[in-house]
Protein backbone atom coordinates (compact mmCIF):
# COMPACT_ATOMS: atom_id res chain seq x y z
CA UNK A 1 0.00 0.00 0.00
CA UNK A 2 2.86 2.34 0.81
CA UNK A 3 4.40 1.72 -2.63
CA UNK A 4 1.15 2.67 -4.37
CA UNK A 5 0.91 5.88 -2.32
CA UNK A 6 4.49 6.79 -3.22
CA UNK A 7 3.79 6.00 -6.87
CA UNK A 8 0.77 8.31 -6.89
CA UNK A 9 2.81 11.04 -5.20
CA UNK A 10 5.53 10.60 -7.82
CA UNK A 11 2.94 10.74 -10.59
CA UNK A 12 1.56 14.01 -9.25
CA UNK A 13 5.10 15.34 -8.88
CA UNK A 14 5.86 14.48 -12.53
CA UNK A 15 2.72 16.32 -13.64
CA UNK A 16 3.52 19.37 -11.51
CA UNK A 17 7.19 19.47 -12.55
CA UNK A 18 6.26 19.17 -16.23
CA UNK A 19 3.87 22.08 -15.78
CA UNK A 20 6.74 24.26 -14.51
CA UNK A 21 9.17 23.47 -17.33
CA UNK A 22 8.48 24.25 -20.98
CA UNK A 23 11.01 21.66 -22.18
CA UNK A 24 9.17 18.73 -20.61
CA UNK A 25 6.16 17.47 -22.56
CA UNK A 26 3.57 14.96 -21.43
CA UNK A 27 1.26 14.48 -24.36
CA UNK A 28 -2.07 12.77 -24.57
CA UNK A 29 -5.51 13.25 -26.02
CA UNK A 30 -7.15 13.79 -22.64
CA UNK A 31 -6.20 14.53 -19.06
CA UNK A 32 -6.53 10.86 -18.17
CA UNK A 33 -4.03 9.99 -20.93
CA UNK A 34 -1.61 12.53 -19.49
CA UNK A 35 -2.09 11.07 -16.01
CA UNK A 36 -1.41 7.55 -17.33
CA UNK A 37 1.72 8.80 -19.10
CA UNK A 38 2.89 10.48 -15.89
CA UNK A 39 2.18 7.22 -14.04
CA UNK A 40 4.31 5.33 -16.57
CA UNK A 41 7.09 7.90 -16.09
CA UNK A 42 6.88 7.42 -12.32
CA UNK A 43 7.07 3.63 -12.73
CA UNK A 44 10.01 3.94 -15.15
CA UNK A 45 11.83 6.30 -12.77
CA UNK A 46 11.20 3.96 -9.84
CA UNK A 47 12.56 1.01 -11.82
CA UNK A 48 15.61 2.91 -13.11
CA UNK A 49 16.33 4.33 -9.65
CA UNK A 50 16.11 0.87 -8.11
CA UNK A 51 18.11 -1.05 -10.71
CA UNK A 52 20.42 1.23 -12.68
CA UNK A 53 21.15 4.14 -10.36
CA UNK A 54 23.03 2.14 -7.68
CA UNK A 55 25.31 0.71 -10.37
CA UNK A 56 25.97 4.14 -11.87
CA UNK A 57 26.49 5.66 -8.44
CA UNK A 58 29.06 2.98 -7.58
CA UNK A 59 30.91 3.42 -10.86
CA UNK A 60 31.09 7.20 -10.46
CA UNK A 61 32.17 7.38 -6.81
CA UNK A 62 35.50 9.10 -7.59
CA UNK A 63 33.97 11.90 -9.67
CA UNK A 64 31.12 12.28 -7.18
CA UNK A 65 33.63 12.75 -4.36
CA UNK A 66 35.70 15.11 -6.50
CA UNK A 67 32.65 17.30 -7.21
CA UNK A 68 31.47 17.14 -3.59
CA UNK A 69 28.35 15.20 -4.57
CA UNK A 70 27.18 17.49 -7.36
CA UNK A 71 27.75 14.78 -9.96
CA UNK A 72 24.83 12.94 -8.40
CA UNK A 73 22.61 15.57 -10.04
CA UNK A 74 24.06 14.50 -13.37
CA UNK A 75 23.07 10.90 -12.59
CA UNK A 76 19.52 12.05 -11.86
CA UNK A 77 19.39 13.85 -15.22
CA UNK A 78 20.69 10.75 -17.02
CA UNK A 79 18.00 8.62 -15.36
CA UNK A 80 15.33 11.10 -16.53
CA UNK A 81 16.71 11.05 -20.07
CA UNK A 82 16.55 7.25 -20.02
CA UNK A 83 12.93 7.43 -18.86
CA UNK A 84 12.32 9.79 -21.80
CA UNK A 85 13.50 7.04 -24.14
CA UNK A 86 11.44 4.33 -22.42
CA UNK A 87 8.06 6.08 -22.11
CA UNK A 88 6.09 7.18 -25.13
CA UNK A 89 4.27 10.53 -24.94
CA UNK A 90 6.96 11.84 -22.55
CA UNK A 91 9.67 14.10 -23.92
CA UNK A 92 12.50 16.07 -22.34
CA UNK A 93 14.25 18.61 -24.60
CA UNK A 94 17.80 18.12 -23.39
CA UNK A 95 20.25 17.49 -20.61
CA UNK A 96 19.85 20.88 -18.92
CA UNK A 97 16.06 20.53 -18.95
CA UNK A 98 16.40 17.04 -17.45
CA UNK A 99 18.67 18.47 -14.75
CA UNK A 100 16.15 21.16 -13.80
CA UNK A 101 13.32 18.62 -14.04
CA UNK A 102 15.10 16.34 -11.58
CA UNK A 103 15.59 19.20 -9.11
CA UNK A 104 11.95 20.31 -9.35
CA UNK A 105 10.77 16.69 -9.19
CA UNK A 106 12.75 16.05 -6.00
CA UNK A 107 11.44 19.21 -4.38
CA UNK A 108 7.79 18.61 -5.33
CA UNK A 109 7.99 14.97 -4.22
CA UNK A 110 9.39 16.02 -0.84
CA UNK A 111 6.66 18.61 -0.34
CA UNK A 112 3.87 16.22 -1.36
CA UNK A 113 5.21 13.45 0.88
CA UNK A 114 5.40 15.89 3.79
CA UNK A 115 1.83 17.04 3.20
CA UNK A 116 0.35 13.59 2.64
CA UNK A 117 2.53 11.82 5.19
CA UNK A 118 3.58 8.99 2.86
CA UNK A 119 7.21 9.09 3.99
CA UNK A 120 6.56 8.48 7.69
CA UNK A 121 7.71 5.22 9.19
CA UNK A 122 4.97 3.05 10.58
CA UNK A 123 5.22 2.61 14.31
CA UNK A 124 4.88 -0.77 15.89
CA UNK A 125 2.40 -0.39 18.73
CA UNK A 126 2.48 -4.09 19.68
CA UNK A 127 4.77 -4.17 22.71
Amino acid sequence: MKFIAKLIVSTLAVLIASWFLDGVTISGASDSDKFLTALMVAVALAFLNAVLKPILAFLTIPITILTLGLFYLVLNAVIILLADKLVTNFHVDGFLTALFFSIILSFVTSVLEAILGTNKKERNTDK
